[in-house]
């Protein structure tokens, strides 16, 4: 193209040129154009008419061309494009959706893209937009677990008001243990976070052993009291009791959130409150471990220092976790609970229960 183009422009076209690049209410690339076409009527090779213009080499020989072929109004008009493909009809992006919602034929359990695509006849990208513009992603999935407790109304206003109104001269603790914390070390040392590159660690470990931590979260300053135990029975929780028991001051009422585990309620246990009365136990509802404010720790403390941590025994595991619960304490804050008893029950209430 540039060795068979050659850019004469008559006196009539620098005029019109010129003119061009001083209307300052000209686009921008009507300007461009223009220059490109003076410079090279200066017989400028192209890579110095490509420099001067601010513009590529290939765009410099498609301007030259069209001048030679259409004059200065060539360069004021852009070619009409092809027309693009025809927008989906409303009745094909209903199939897709009444697709997607079905059951899919054969052993799989959900349907993809492309094999919604195949069955339409449409491209892979038209089925995500579809997807996208009404919020499907059948490639996701959530668990969920609704309480079945029939004193399910009565425990969460209790629990759920401890929070949003804890007692006077009180004490609200959230009780529970995370069990069978592993211990695992890695079989090859990882790589560490770069630009360009995530961080990497080896997908196979080695099993040093397991402990289990008991917690409670103190609501009115976001404190931890943490224990480490090998195992999690009775005896366990029953010291762990005790070490919250030398912990609060004297004169205040230990109010314990707690969930329904046997071990809560094991006879040595309840005869060991009974002793005791400034305890009062609160249980929240069966399949309700959402209300117990400690399990948020429990996710911080996983995601935080134990899912990516490298640890060669327990001790080391015990000591990590007990490095990060100080951690924590130095910057706790009280623990807010936002959800009022009764917005509880209004979501609930709009939550479809999935027939038998």
């Amino acid at each position: 193209m540039a060795q068979t183009v050659s850019v004469l422009v008559s006196p009539e076209d620098r005029a019109r040129l010129t003119a061009l690049l001083g209307d300052r209410n000209r686009p921008l690339k009507h300007i461009q154009r223009a220059r490109i076409i003076l410079f090279s009527a200066e017989r400028l090779p192209v890579l110095e008419v490509a420099a001067r213009a601010e513009i590529s080499r290939p765009a410099v020989w498609r301007w030259q061309l069209r001048y030679a072929e259409q004059g200065v109004d060539g360069l004021l008009r852009d070619k009409t494009r092809k027309p693009g493909r025809a927008s989906l009809s409303t009745a094909v992006v209903a199939k897709v959706l009444a697709l997607t919602c079905s059951e899919p034929p054969g052993a799989v359990t959900h349907w993809t893209g492309r094999a919604v695509a195949a069955r339409i006849g449409i491209s892979l990208r038209a089925v995500q937009r579809i997807w996208e513009a009404h919020r499907l992603q059948p490639h996701r999935l959530r668990t969920f677990k609704r309480s079945t407790d029939p004193a399910f109304a009565a425990k969460v206003e209790d629990v759920v008001g401890l929070y949003m109104d804890p007692p006077c001269h009180a004490v609200v603790l959230s009780i529970d243990e995370k069990s069978q914390i592993q211990a695992l070390d890695r079989t090859q040392p990882g790589l560490p976070l770069k630009p360009g590159k995530c961080g990497t660690m080896t997908h196979d470990y080695k099993r040093n052993g397991t402990t289990t931590l008991f917690a409670a979260l103190n609501i009115l300053d976001g404190t931890v009291i943490g224990r480490r135990m090998p195992r999690h029975t009775h005896k366990e929780f029953l010291a762990f009791l005790k070490t919250i028991e030398r912990s609060v001051p004297p004169g205040k009422i230990i109010h314990a959130i707690t969930d329904n585990y046997a071990t809560h309620k094991q006879p040595d246990v309840l005869k060991w409150l009974a002793d005791h009365p400034r305890w009062v136990f609160h249980f929240t509802p069966t399949s309700g471990s959402w209300l117990n404010a400690v399990e948020g720790f429990f996710s911080t403390l996983t995601r935080r220092r134990l899912r990516r941590g490298v640890f060669r025994s327990v001790t080391e595991l015990q000591d990590a976790i007990a490095c990060y619960i100080r951690e924590h304490n130095r910057s706790a804050k009280p623990f807010v609970w936002t959800a009022s008893a009764q917005s509880i029950f209004d979501k609930l209430a709009q939550t479809p229960v999935p027939s038998e």
